[in-house]
This record gives structure tokens, sequence and C-alpha cells, in this order.
């Protein structure tokens, strides 16, 4: 019974959404509401702008103002669960659909997207597919092969009064089919013209329509413009639209959206119907009938080596003048490569169990291939700029400005590297060939290794791409591991950090404000500990000489912290958080090392060692993860 009425329950929504009555009837339609009767860019911008949108300010976000410099940037719903790092290009596109729903010169161009292999270019352009067809149905012409608007039937000298009656505009012309049928079947009388509501499909081939790569040498424009029905022939003149078939891709896509995949491919003559199809917003009949009428997007989409061929040529001056190029980058951002990954494993059906780090490690690999090399940061600090990450150095937080590494990239910056497509794939193989279920950095990092080897690519992008993985990412993954096993060794991480940082609070507050500091046990007024501070300090290199200016800074941080209401606590100076780590990771690593490495643990090392493992499970580990990386931590963290 419970499929039964969710059956019905459908059944009556789509009834209630139907519509199909007279012209006069849709007249009424429209008074009632106007928007029915919107053209097809702004359709696609009100479904996008329909679910919402954030804006991000930079004196609100610190993390924009680290990646955008002073830019504010628009985070649109519509994609959000879909696309990652690449807000600015999303914002480019939204632009472009607005202006042309405001029936600027956008609407009359193509929205060409350009960039790597994987990059999300074909995904864009599904998203947008779907979204028209969730959208709400459209009221068309019964019968139209053009599925075109109904107020096309208004003779064109009432239609200045007609639109101020109804409050809408009134743009395009009669199909030829339906002109004929106008006439031969309701003998001019437009009023009884049959309306009828009609909904998007892909698969049905209903406003959406799509144009592959044709063969250069049986480019045939029936695709995107129909044909002559041949049978037809001996019975009506070549002219007469009972023997147009009018099931292009410019015919479908009326109303909706035209895909062009891989546009550059094909012959520039054959994309001529382009010019008429955005400056004229008409399209050729089949045959010797007339032009049609076409209200529609045009999406079309290439790689870069394609696009760089196209333009190169002067002679197709006349298609580059209509397009609106955007270029559709790799993700440069760790965080969001990171979603992406896990947005397409979780479409997968792969259940295995993966250890910390392992999605985190491939990324960073991804994101290393696609940055430019730079004078002023080596390669992973510069993935943490971008990542919008403090980058600390001797005890200061280095400023690095984001703009000037851009600036020094140039504009191809995120164009050229390993693909998404190729990380994932090797994430499956490290999946498919677990033993035991569950994947690791060591493992993954391996099946990249080997993925890398098979390349065909040029000898020093591969000795390169290697590099990273064998020992600029491994390098800071043993970093990570060993902060991490540091803290699961620690009973109380964060409690003892906290108790560090503020006792250092404290010490360094007194030695600014020349104070003394209440023994809270004695009541005893003592000078502050010196000693003390500098067993911190010297963890990031503050010299005896720069102590003081650092411990001013540090208040003074507070200070303004506190007077801002911002939280308080051992991570919020991100100078004096590396140092406190770097002492509890001092103070634990000897005894860390023994344990880990031991074969043979006494009874007390054995309870540390299984605290330790308990502590990494609840962490995220796995009993045969913990086992792999105590073992890899053993041989390659603390080598005696």
């Amino acid at each position: 019974m419970e499929f039964k009425r969710l059956i019905e329950k459908d059944r009556e929504l789509r009834k209630s959404q139907h519509f199909e009555g007279t012209f006069l009837e849709y007249l009424e339609v429209v008074k009632n509401n106007p928007d029915v009767v919107k053209l097809a860019h702004k359709r696609m911008y009100d479904i996008i702008l329909g679910k919402g949108y954030e804006v991000l300010k930079p004196e609100d976000n610190p993390r924009i103002r680290k990646i955008h410099g002073n830019e504010t940037v628009k985070r649109f719903n519509f994609f959000k669960e879909d696309f990652f790092g690449i807000d600015k290009t999303l914002m480019k596109i939204v632009n472009y659909f607005h202006a042309a729903a405001m029936k600027g010169e956008e609407s009359r161009q193509v929205l060409y997207l350009v960039g790597p292999v994987g990059s999300g270019k074909s995904s864009l352009v599904e998203a947008l597919k779907k979204a028209l067809e969730s959208s709400e149905p459209i009221y068309i012409l019964k019968d139209c092969p053009m599925r075109e608007e109904p107020l096309h039937l208004i003779p064109k000298h009432l239609r200045q009064e007609f639109e101020k009656i109804l409050g809408v505009q009134i743009e395009g012309d009669l199909c030829p089919v339906c002109r004929y049928r106008l006439k031969e079947e309701y003998n001019g009388e437009y009023e009884k013209f049959p309306v009828v509501t009609s909904n998007f499909s892909i698969r049905a081939r209903k406003g959406i329509g799509v144009v592959p790569p044709v063969d250069p040498n049986n480019q045939d424009t029936s695709v995107l413009i129909g044909s002559v029905d041949i049978s037809k022939m001996d019975l009506y003149p070549e002219d007469d639209p009972r023997v147009f078939s009018l099931n292009g891709a410019f015919n479908v896509g009326n109303r909706g959206l035209v895909e062009f995949i891989e546009v550059f491919k094909n012959d520039v003559e054959y994309l001529h119907t382009i010019i008429t199809a955005t400056q004229e917003k008409s399209i050729p009949s089949p045959g010797k009938g007339s032009m049609i009428y076409f209200d529609g997007i045009i999406l079309a989409h290439s790689n870069e080596a394609e696009w760089n061929k196209f333009k190169s040529d002067h002679t197709n001056e006349a298609i580059l003048d209509r397009i609106v190029k955007i270029e559709v980058p790799y993700c440069l951002e760790l965080n969001e490569e990171i979603k992406i990954y896990n947005k397409i494993l979780r479409k997968s059906n792969f259940g295995a169990h993966m250890a910390p780090h392992t999605i985190e490690v491939a990324a960073m690999f991804a994101i290393l291939t696609r940055l430019a090399p730079s004078s002023k940061v080596d390669p992973l600090t510069k993935l943490k700029i971008y990542n919008a990450e403090e980058i600390v150095e001797k005890g200061m937080t280095k400023k690095i400005d984001i703009t000037e590494l851009r600036e020094e990239a140039g504009l191809r910056e995120g164009m050229t590297g390993i693909s998404t497509r190729f990380i994932v794939k090797a994430i499956d193989n490290a999946l498919a060939n677990s033993e035991y279920n569950c994947i690791n950095p060591l493992s993954v990092m391996e099946s990249i290794i080997k993925s890398v080897k098979e390349l065909d690519i040029a000898e020093d992008e591969k000795k390169k791409y290697l590099a990273f993985l064998q020992d600029t990412i491994r390098k800071e993954y043993n970093l990570v591991l060993e902060k991490e096993i540091t803290k699961a060794f620690i009973h109380s991480y964060k409690e003892q950090a906290e108790s560090l940082f503020n006792n250092y609070l404290d010490h360094a507050e007194a030695y600014v404000n020349k104070n003394k500091l209440k023994d809270k046990a004695t009541g005893e007024q003592l000078e502050p500990d010196e000693k003390f501070m500098r067993s911190i300090e010297e963890q990031i290199g503050i010299t005896e000489s720069s102590a003081k200016g650092f411990r001013m800074d540090v208040t003074s941080y507070m200070f303004y912290l506190m007077r801002n209401n911002g939280k308080i606590d051992y991570t919020s100076y991100e100078p004096l958080k590396e140092a406190i780590e770097k002492k509890l990771t001092v103070s634990v690593k000897e005894l860390s090392r023994v344990v880990t490495k031991s074969k043979v643990r006494d009874k007390e090392q054995d309870e540390k060692y299984n605290a330790m493992v308990e502590e990494m499970k609840a962490n995220g580990y796995c009993d045969y993860c913990c086992d792999v990386i105590l073992k890899y931590a053993a041989n390659n963290l603390w080598k005696d």
C-alpha cells in the first residue's frame, strides 16, 4: 500500500501541474502570472538563484580574506554539493546568466567552458541540464516540434497592445509548421490554437539538445537543424512545412539548452548555424524553408588545445566574436580537493575503511602537480598558502601575499597537472587491491606512484611527480604522523597543551608588564619563570634577543582577541601553538620511540603502547591500519 500511495501521489501532482486549453485560456494564465513567459537564460538564472546563495565578505571570513584578498565571494547553493574550489569560475557562470537574463549581449552569445581534462566542465553542464529537468513545466503550442512560446501566435500589429495588457515582452515568430497549421487547421483563428504544458527531458530530447563531435567527412547539418522527409517529397513541394522533420539539436533545445561536446573537433562550416542562432536568434529550416526563431542557451565545452587551435585561425573570427569564454581550472585548495574525492567515493560501492590522512596525501599530490613553480616559496609552502594555512617561520607568522604568488604564476595556473580522475582511479586501485579491506596513506601513495610510472609523459615531468610523492609528501606525512602518534601517546593531550598555554601566557604577561606572579599553592609572589618560557620559545627558534618581542606579540594578540570576543585557547596564535605542540612532542618523543619500536616491552611499556593504540583507534584507525602505521613509524620516524 505504501508503494501504491507513492505512485498515486506522484500521479496527482503531475495532473495538477498539467494544463491543456486554448490560446485564449493561456492568455489568462499569462495575465495572472507573467513570469511563465520568461526566456531560456532567465529561466536558468532563476533556477540557480532560487536555491539561494551565501555572501562571504573578507572582513567577516578570515579564510576568504587569505585566499581571495579583498574580493567578496558569492557561494551559490545550486553548486554547493558538487563543485569545490572553483568559486570564481562559478561566479563568472552565474554572471553570464544574469546578464543574459537581462537581455544583455550575453543572451546572444555562446557560453563556452574550457579547461583541462577532468576539471569538471562536463559535470557543470550536466548540473544545468538536470536542473532544467527538475524545473517547472513550460507552456507550449500543442504538437509544435519547436515547443515554442504560444504568444508567437499574436500578429505583429497587435503585439504592443497585448504587451501592455499582459505586462510582458513578446519576442519571436511562429515556426513554419505551426504557421501552416494555424492557417489550414484553425483558419487563422489563433485564439483556438491548443496550448499544453511540457517538461524538460534529456532522454526524451525535450528542451535539451546534445551535439557530439561529428565525423569531419560526414558532417550532416540535419544533426543541428533537422532534415527534409524524402518520403513526402512526392506529395508536397520542398518548401512545404509538411516535409520538414524538425528534430535537430537546435529544434529540440529551443527554450532550453543546446550542448556542444568538444565543440571545436567539428569543422568550422558545420558551426555556422551558431552564428545566426546567437546574433539573430534564428536557425535555418531544412530544405528551402524560412528561418526559424530560436531561444535557447548554447553551451559548448572543449579542452584548451582545441581552443588554441581554433582561435589561431583568423577566419574563425565571426564565431569567436560570439563566444563568452570561461576557464574551468583544476581546484588548487587542499581542503576543497579533499571534498571532491569524498563526494566521488560516496557515490561508489567501496566499503573499505580509510585511515586518517589517506585522501589528504592524494589531494596534496594532485595540487602540487598543478601549481606553477615559484621563486618566492617552495611548492609545499605554496600549497599551504593557497589552502589559507598560516606559515610559521622562526616563531613568527610569515606574511606571504597570495596575490603576488598568483601574479607570478600567471593566468594558466590550474590548467595543467594531474586530473581528479587520475587520483580517483589510483584510490580505486588501492581499494580493489586491499587485502584487509582497508587503505591508508602508504598504500595510496604506492598506488599513485605505480600509476605515475605508467603515465605517458615527458621523463623530467615524471621525475618531478615522483619526487613530490617520494620526498615532499612523504616528509610532510611523517611530520603529521609523528604529531598524531605523540598526541595518542600523551593522555589528555589537549588539557596538557592548554595547561602549558595558560602557564606561558601568565608568565609572558607578567614579564611584559614587569609584574610578579602569585603562586596558587603558597600565595608567594614570584618572578616570571624565564627558563620555562625559553623552553617553549626555543622549540620554534626564538633567540634570546627576540624573546621579548615575541612575548609582547603574544600578549597584545590575546588582548586583541579578548576585546573582539575571540576564542582564546592554545591554538589561537599559530606560532605559540606550534611551539607548545613541539614542546609536548619533544617531551615524549623518546619514550614513544622506545615503546613503538620495542619488540619486547615490559608491563608498563605494554600498557602505554596499548593505551596509545586505543587512542589511535578512537581517532579513526582500525586494528589493521593502526598496526601498519605504527610499524612504519617505528622504522621511519625515529631512527637511531
